[in-house]
């Protein structure tokens, strides 16, 4: 790998400690004799309350390293660790507690249930939690508070990704995974989701990843990895990040 770093970035990263620790992690798909070879030997540690960007074009690989490290997949070999926990060495039982203790996720789509409120949506998570926030508090954190007994269907593509984003972290994960949250929204309403996402960063301290094609949005990280075939292609620490509020495309 290579990287753009500054000595001071660098110490601090260095001396860090990894929430989740990958090394040498490949992931082949076989279809009767075909292989395709989706990462090869990848090595990322996401450091404790980070957050970290993970950029690069279609098939590059960010996708299936990110399902890997949120247990929702497992690699064809490498290691990958969350603390003392050995997720490669897990059944499916065991990730899916995982997952249910550690990692929230947010994807593209927002997946919410039409015919249950914002605060409902989140309530659905807080009730498989051991030490959740009140749905209430989680909409609030993310600017919906006076939105809560709104239905999706009387909601912008926007608020319904920060409901999503507030189901999410409801249970206070030490992880939160983001794939392409602003995927399918515009420029303005995409800056109030990574805002979103940025204050649960800063106030959660939850470690957070967020894949994205936009190469602006890079600037609101700690750390930008940049994906090629399968591969980390180079790694790079903003020395000065930009509030999500500056960022455009």
């Amino acid at each position: 790998m290579t990287g753009n770093t500054s000595p001071g970035a660098t110490a601090r990263t260095a001396a860090s400690t990894p929430a989740l620790h990958a090394r040498g992690v490949t992931k082949v798909y076989r279809s009767g004799t075909m292989e395709v070879h989706a990462l090869r030997g990848v090595d990322l540690d996401l450091i404790v309350s980070e957050l970290i960007v993970l950029v690069g074009a279609s098939g590059s690989g960010k996708s299936t390293l990110l399902n890997i490290l949120g247990g929702l997949d497992q690699p064809t070999s490498g290691d990958v660790h969350f603390g003392q926990l050995d997720l490669t060495a897990c059944d499916d039982a065991a990730l899916t507690r995982y997952r249910r203790d550690h990692v929230g996720f947010v994807f593209q789509f927002y997946n919410l249930i039409p015919s249950l409120t914002a605060e409902e949506n989140v309530a659905l998570v807080t009730e498989i939690a051991d030490d959740p926030m009140a749905p209430g508090e989680a909409l609030d954190l993310v600017g919906l508070g006076d939105r809560r007994n709104h239905f999706p269907a009387q909601l912008s593509g926007g608020e319904q990704q920060r409901v999503a984003i507030a189901r999410a972290i409801a249970k206070r994960p030490q992880i939160l995974l983001c794939d392409e949250p602003t995927g399918a929204l515009d420029s303005q309403t995409g800056v109030r989701v990574l805002e979103a996402i940025e204050r649960v960063n800063k106030e959660l301290g939850a470690t957070t990843a967020l894949i994205t094609h936009n190469a602006g949005i890079s600037d609101m990280a700690d750390r930008v990895v940049s994906f090629a075939d399968g591969r980390i292609a180079q790694v790079r620490v903003n020395a000065h990040k930009r509030p999500a509020r500056e960022i455009t495309w």
